[in-house]
């Protein structure tokens, strides 16, 4: 097979499919006399199977666990691979925090007025240093009394301070959480991110089915390289 014959298949450049076996995504072609590439029914393999890959590990990731099986280290390959579900794995469980976190903010009725930092540290059983630490991290911005300079905590902010407070309980970086944060605010709320949500759910759901292609991918590539070993 020529390089045009793989890359036809799926749309590719010639050039694109020598720099997959450059890079040992693809393993080494022969090469006839005058230096062509000759491809094999095992390189059209080795392509699906990373094409495979991509849409649930990404190219990165994808580019290694070939490189690898490629390398004869199938043991790696599939490190990778638990080490991508992995990956996974946590952000579903902080797609499942933010859930319960919003959840429990529902219930509670909205805040009257404004209220300071002394306040809202013992209503919450927090220190007045963490508060400020999250002021710092970008987390809540309350405002400054003019006269005082007291912070000024309105009942956005109070939201913001909960919400944090939630996904600090359970275990989440301040630079994880600020994200969240700064897209509730410009949200004016928790009500909107309902949608956002459940995009985030179909994503990950989206991501886990092609990482169930890609195994199968990958899993044929290797029955005929193994076969070829064995045969």
């Amino acid at each position: 097979m020529r390089p045009v014959d793989l890359a036809r298949e799926h749309g590719l450049s010639t050039q694109a499919i020598r720099n997959y076996e450059d890079a040992g995504i693809l393993p080494a072609a022969e090469r006839s006399a005058h230096g062509y590439r000759a491809y094999s029914p095992l390189h059209a393999h080795a392509l699906r199977a990373f094409l495979a890959l991509v849409p649930g590990h990404g190219h990165r990731t994808a580019t290694a666990i070939m490189q690898a099986v490629n390398r004869g280290n199938t043991a790696d390959a599939l490190g990778v691979i638990d080490e991508s579900h992995g990956r996974l794995l946590d952000d579903r469980r902080t797609l499942q925090a933010v859930e319960a976190a919003l959840r429990d903010l529902a219930p509670v009725p909205p805040e009257r007025g404004d209220t300071f930092i002394g306040p809202l540290a013992r209503r919450l059983g927090l220190r007045p240093a963490t508060l400020r630490k999250w002021e710092h991290a970008g987390l809540v911005q309350p405002r400054r009394d003019p006269r005082t300079g007291y912070r000024v905590y309105s009942a956005a902010d109070v939201r913001d301070v909960r919400l944090a407070h939630q996904l600090r309980r359970g275990g989440y970086l301040l630079e994880q959480i600020a994200p969240l944060i700064a897209q509730v605010r410009s949200a004016g709320g928790v009500g909107p991110l309902e949608s956002t949500l459940r995009d985030w759910q179909a994503r990950l759901s989206a991501r886990g089915r092609a990482m169930l292609t890609g195994a199968a991918g990958l899993d044929a590539y290797l029955h005929v390289r193994d076969g070829r070993k064995t045969g």
